[in-house]
């Protein structure tokens, strides 16, 4: 598998969620990452099939407003990120801290996320946020499902892509192992050509999911077991 490598985290304190995310210096910021990287990153590709396709929205979370998979351009990317975490609190627990506040575990300099819809300190179904993102454009979503383990995003009209995200922790073993899965396509035709012409899109979200894993390591008071693992299978349109 290709191997490639992530720089170090900043330290908590000097993470700011004012930090600079917009174009182009967002854009410079994530490319001066992604060629400076140090821990290992295992990627792998391979074809899809409709087994791929993301859950439908639940009713009571659809609306007009809502941009699900079908309404994208172009091939749908299932992506799983992964890290393996030894130690440290219970998946409950990691996913407590996380719903507390996004920029907690957001890269960056590369996210921003504002809640426009909800009460703070958690996540809950039909909250909305707007993630501000290293580009011409903003990146609304909701919150369509959640549990103890996890909870799932839908992107809303205007957002880059069109499909869902979840976060979640699951034990593996005597380990916890932390995953955010997506199942995502273009939004638009110009995203089109951002994600499978030029690449750029797709390895702006390769870095900043990536990071988001670090970062819940952090959080989880435990340690990184191995390298990351990043998962993606391609369903042709």
């Amino acid at each position: 598998m290709p191997v490639h490598l992530l720089p170090p985290l900043p330290s908590s304190e000097n993470r700011d969620v004012t930090a600079v995310v917009r174009w182009p210096v967002g854009i410079a910021v994530v490319s001066w990452q992604y060629l400076w990287r140090t821990t290992a990153v295992y990627r792998h590709e391979e074809a899809g099939d409709p087994s791929d396709l993301p859950d439908p929205t639940p009713p009571d979370q659809l609306d007009d407003r809502v941009q699900e998979a079908a309404d994208g351009y172009g091939p749908l990317l299932h992506r799983r990120y992964s890290v393996r975490i030894a130690g440290g609190c219970s998946p409950e627990e990691l996913m407590t801290r996380l719903a507390v506040d996004p920029n907690r575990w957001a890269p960056s300099g590369m996210a921003v996320f504002r809640r426009t819809r909800g009460d703070g300190g958690s996540m809950s179904l039909g909250d909305e946020f707007l993630i501000r993102l290293p580009g011409p454009w903003n990146g609304p979503v909701r919150v369509i499902a959640t549990g103890p383990r996890g909870f799932r995003l839908a992107t809303l009209r205007g957002h880059l892509e069109a499909g869902q995200i979840e976060f979640r922790a699951e034990t593996d073993g005597d380990d916890m192992l932390f995953v955010i899965e997506s199942w995502a396509r273009p939004g638009d035709r110009f995203s089109h050509v951002l994600y499978n012409r030029l690449l750029l899109a797709k390895e702006i979200q390769l870095v900043m999911w990536t990071h988001a894993c670090l970062r819940a390591v952090d959080l989880s008071d435990g340690r990184r077991r191995g390298g990351l693992s990043v998962h993606t299978r391609r369903l042709e349109d």
